[in-house]
């Protein structure tokens, strides 16, 4: 083994530095983002080439290009570096009362949370928030959240502490377009003559529409014509514009369908045994910004996003339980 490359480390800085002018292909671009000049960037990278025993970069009249060897560098660089500032974020938040970072599901943050948030806002004044949007499988042990709004059932997550937060039932939404004209929405069985919506992908597990037209009577009704999402959002932006029809959730269509961007055509709804929940780690809720938005999520958000007056954490008498039921949102 190379004694030189078995002993030393390169530098943060050289590594920044190399990061930079990689992201940028430019020495004089990477300099203005580090608040360095063009000569240190390039001394910097000097040295660390010179550690590496390799060239990073081909230097091409005023322009740059990767080797192979700085490709292969710069992805292993750029992770480091990310988790770096991921872990330094993190450790400086611990010792910050005042800041409440929130990881929640993209369709769940922009249609429930976002539209509702002012309240929590101007009711804590002291609590800065920091908004974290959750891949479609989060992990729900990641430790750079206070608290996160993750879809499924309470067992899901042994070991948190997990509130629901919505009572589920899912039905059709469309746009208010397709109730009028001769291919009228009037009955389930209309919906042959209709596009389908369907989100599902190889993270989304379950698709809705079966078990509802079960529930409508029209198991066997034959569907031609269809779109696919891998997510919820998409699948609801094309059920507003007319493009199909979705299967909506309660707590996230309600308020498009307040705004009289989507209505519900068929006055039948499934009951689900899933819903959206605030959870965080035993040891979470003893900070004073964590019990303070968990009750406002209990007693406010709940209520806003509840479509019947049903309090969160009371499932209707008749649920879904005939079928698996996936956890994840999308």
């Amino acid at each position: 083994m190379n004694k030189k490359t078995s002993n030393f480390f390169p530098s943060m800085t050289g590594l920044r530095a190399f990061e930079a002018a990689a992201r940028h292909h430019s020495f004089t671009r990477a300099a203005i983002e580090l608040n360095l000049t063009q000569s240190a960037v390039s001394h910097q990278i000097r040295k660390l080439e010179e550690l590496l025993g390799v060239s990073l970069f081909d230097r091409v009249g005023n322009e740059i290009q990767m080797t192979e060897s700085g490709l292969e560098y710069y992805n292993v660089a750029r992770t480091t570096i990310t988790e770096i500032r991921f872990a330094t974020d993190r450790a400086i938040r611990q010792g910050q009362d005042d800041v409440l970072t929130i990881g929640a599901l993209s369709t769940f943050a922009v249609k429930c949370l976002l539209p509702n948030l002012k309240d929590f806002t101007e009711n804590n004044p002291d609590i800065d928030l920091r908004l974290r949007i959750l891949p479609t499988s989060p992990d729900a042990s990641r430790d750079d959240c206070d608290v996160l709004m993750l879809y499924g059932q309470e067992a899901n997550w042994p070991g948190f502490i997990a509130t629901r937060v919505t009572v589920e039932e899912l039905f059709p939404v469309c746009s208010p377009a397709l109730l009028e004209g001769p291919n009228a929405l009037r009955n389930p069985a209309d919906l042959a003559e209709h596009t389908i919506v369907r989100t599902i992908s190889p993270l989304i597990l379950r698709d809705d529409w079966p078990f509802w037209l079960r529930r409508a009577g029209v198991a066997q009704l034959s569907l031609s014509k269809e779109i696919t999402c891998d997510l919820l959002y998409p699948s609801y932006q094309l059920a507003i514009e007319g493009l199909g029809v979705a299967m909506g959730r309660s707590a996230v269509v309600k308020g498009d369908i307040a705004a009289g961007r989507l209505v519900e055509p068929f006055s039948i709804r499934l009951p689900s045994s899933l819903g959206y929940h605030i959870m965080h780690p035993p040891h979470r809720i003893a900070t004073p910004k964590v019990e303070r938005f968990v009750t406002w999520v209990r007693d406010v958000l709940s209520a806003k996003l509840s479509d019947d007056g049903m309090p969160a954490g009371v499932p209707p008498a008749e649920i879904l339980e005939d079928e698996d039921e996936d956890e994840t949102e999308g």
